[in-house]
């Protein structure tokens, strides 16, 4: 008899999976075998009793997933946090650092560290923080994320776009291209003020638990969002928000969106959203007003506040009443790329095009069109005035450098210049082209290519 059921358990083991559950396993691809087993995927999708997940501690421990955890956080490099632990010390021990996560967690004497706020620039010439966790807390995030994220996703709806597995930025372009195409004009453009930094942590949690009952996990989660604040020599625990920079946050903003999403779906509204940037599209003003103070009253009762300057309504359709979205300006039935994303192209040319670089024409070429490549890549869309307007730019920067290498002063713009190095020296050399990228684009969207 023991014979028999082992070799049934083998013939199970080994057995070809059904077409249902490759399908699964298609649909949740991008998951944490670890944790999300196939029996796992099923209760996902037919739903849990009570519509809540319990015993959820030991999936973060569990060591592959703690492995690939802290594979996901060395791919993505970054900063060391305030232990001063780089991405390179912990390789070097990270067995050890892992199994201290593990019993740490287990034993709940996991504490995270304090994080480095630091400021980086945005493209009108502000600021804006950024939290810098240890890498060690880094990987627990990770652990964390891997673990819960399925859960929330089944429930997120498709209009919801950053930050999600499978979707992105060009997809909520893609879409609200399509609703302007089809006649919804009239836009409201919301924003709210400092999202990140004012999400309120009890009405977060209440979201995370509406789906979450391991009060481990949830002291976990919540021990993060505490975390102290450390900024030069000053250091604070925040009462609200979740860093900018912390691997759950972008997780955690769109779970406290999410009840905003369903509402306006509800309602009838096209909203397209990306993490806290969004816009709702609609065919007419009265509707588009509607929209509007919906979001204003929901806003308003979830401890958040929009923007009085960056909030506006208005008829895309028509000229000056236009919206920006995602680094695009959408206007008057045209894409622009918006001000702000076209200086900050411009300002990383202007680092690499240096009159005193001291580097040759062809190594200056080789630095500047990965950037040019990859901007291209997102905004080959854009009308196409744009794209000859940034080559000339770039050529006389070029024309400049050469001018300085034969000792004379000036900045490109003259026609003898033109004349010594004209477009298609540039060409020859190897600088790619914009406005031809963009030529060769067209042509293969006429021909369906594209």
């Amino acid at each position: 008899m023991a014979i028999e059921k082992s070799k049934q358990e083998a013939e199970t083991r080994f057995k070809e999976p059904s077409r249902e559950i490759l399908e699964l396993r298609q649909r949740w691809k991008w998951v944490e075998r670890s944790i999300w087993t196939d029996k796992m995927l099923t209760a996902l999708e037919n739903g849990v009793k009570g519509g809540k997940w319990f015993s959820l501690i030991d999936k973060i421990v569990n060591e592959v997933n703690l492995y690939g955890a802290w594979e996901r956080v060395s791919r993505n490099k970054g900063a060391a946090g305030i232990d001063k632990i780089s991405i390179e010390k912990f390789n070097e021990k990270a067995t050890f650092y892992l199994n201290e996560i593990k019993d740490q967690i287990l034993s709940q004497t996991f504490t995270p560290n304090a994080v480095k706020r630091v400021y980086i620039p945005k493209g009108d010439g502000k600021t804006r923080p950024l939290g810098i966790p240890t890498v060690k807390d880094r990987v627990v995030q990770a652990a964390i994320k891997q673990a819960i994220e399925p859960i929330f996703e089944k429930e997120f709806l498709d209009m919801s776009y950053g930050f999600r597995p499978g979707r992105g930025a060009k997809d909520a372009l893609r879409a609200v291209d399509n609703a302007l195409k089809e006649g919804y004009t009239w836009v409201v453009d919301a924003d709210i003020q400092g999202y990140f930094d004012n999400i309120p942590h009890d009405k977060l949690m209440k979201k995370v638990e509406s789906k979450i009952s391991d009060s481990k996990v949830l002291n976990l989660i919540e021990s993060f969002l505490k975390a102290n604040i450390m900024e030069e020599m000053n250091s604070w625990t925040p009462t609200q928000g979740t860093p900018q920079g912390g691997v759950l946050s972008p997780l955690l903003a769109n779970i406290y969106l999410h009840d905003l999403d369903v509402l306006m779906t509800k309602k009838g509204f096209r909203m397209f959203r990306y993490a806290d940037d969004f816009v709702i599209l609609t065919q007419d003003e009265s509707s588009a007003k509607q929209a509007l103070e919906i979001i204003r009253t929901w806003v308003d009762e979830h401890g958040l506040t929009l923007h009085p300057e960056k909030t506006h309504l208005g008829n895309c359709a028509l000229k000056g009443q236009g919206f920006e979205f995602l680094g695009y300006r959408f206007e008057n039935g045209y894409r622009f790329v918006r001000k702000k994303s076209m200086k900050k192209l411009k300002g990383a040319i202007h680092d690499k095009t240096k009159r005193t670089c001291g580097m040759s024409l062809q190594m200056v070429i080789k630095r500047i069109n990965p950037t040019l490549k990859g901007w291209f890549e997102y905004f080959k869309q854009a009308h196409k005035t744009t794209f000859a307007d940034i080559d000339g730019h770039i050529r006389r920067r070029l024309r400049a450098i050469l001018r300085a290498q034969e000792k004379r002063p000036g900045m490109g713009w003259t026609h003898d210049d033109h004349k010594k190095w004209p477009n298609k020296f540039f060409r020859e050399v190897g600088l790619f082209s914009l406005e031809q990228a963009h030529a060769h684009f067209l042509s293969q969207s006429r021909c369906g290519n594209s």
